[in-house]
């Protein structure tokens, strides 16, 4: 093997590690979302996901809306994956009250939605 081949080899392993190494959000075997794990935020066991990591083109708005009593009033998406509807799958903080800023602009899952995250 060549050295240039070689080296496109390794570079090739090591995005190949990097990617798996990647917290993401699967459902109907398509990913639906994926960040390193310092974009992550944790809150309350749920993996928020900055809005930038998800792929929109999964996601469809819903209606529903929740109340949390610190976080404020959440949103949600349904989640659609090649013609299959997972009913208010995603939810987000359009306007989150001052103690939960840290998670404006970010999406969580759920209703069977996987979450994995590298360390098991």
């Amino acid at each position: 093997m060549s050295r240039s081949l070689r080296r496109q080899a390794r570079r090739l392993a090591a995005a190949v590690a990097k990617h798996n190494d990647m917290p993401r959000a699967l459902w109907n075997n398509q990913v639906i979302a994926e960040a390193s794990e310092s974009e992550i935020e944790n809150v309350e066991g749920n993996a928020y996901f900055p809005l930038s990591a998800v792929k929109r083109e999964f996601l469809r708005p819903s209606q529903t809306h929740t109340h949390c009593p610190w976080k404020g009033e959440a949103s949600y998406y349904d989640v659609v994956v090649d013609g299959k509807v997972n009913k208010d799958a995603a939810w987000y903080y359009p306007s989150p009250l001052p103690a939960a800023e840290n998670i404006r602009g970010y999406v969580a899952f759920w209703h069977g939605v996987e979450v994995e995250h590298p360390d098991g």
